[in-house]
């Protein structure tokens, strides 16, 4: 059974390790590295997926209460948990939160990141129109592709 739970600092040195290579970092937050102190310093908006008492997934809900929306950010599974439908269970966990804010629930996701696209797709989530995504990808440094639920 899984349960998700705001992030705790003792999560942060746990989550800065599971990416496991720089393009898989890049990937994830658009860092090549992150170190524990970072991960902390974004652990307000955080949630961890608790799964047999150990933490499998992480993510984080960005209100914004000025367009009445939230994005799922930094979604990530623990290596050994991949592949087991944890992703899909974080991200469906992540946007039941989320909706307990706003019904307005997006995420944006690199291009090349194809598994968690195949993930967030399995989870509800479907791409927005092109217009908008090419509203939203102006100034990003990369062309995004948003998803919505």
């Amino acid at each position: 059974m899984t349960a998700l739970r705001p992030a705790q600092p003792a999560d942060a040195a746990i989550v800065a390790a599971w990416p496991l290579s720089e393009d898989e970092s890049r990937l994830w937050c658009s860092l090549p590295e992150v170190d524990a102190g970072l991960v902390a310093e974004w652990s307000d908006a955080g949630f961890g997926l608790i799964d047999g008492g150990e933490l499998v997934g992480y993510g984080e809900l960005w209100i914004d209460h000025d367009e009445a929306e939230v994005e799922l950010a930094r979604l990530i599974v623990a290596p050994a948990h991949r592949g087991r439908g944890i992703g899909r269970r974080l991200a469906a966990a992540l946007a039941g939160l989320a909706s307990t804010h706003y019904p307005a629930i997006f995420m944006r996701v690199h291009p090349d990141n194809t598994a968690a696209l195949r993930c967030y797709a399995s989870a509800g989530f479907s791409r927005v129109g092109a217009a908008e995504a090419d509203e939203w990808n102006r100034g990003q440094p990369t062309r995004y592709v948003w998803l919505r639920i």
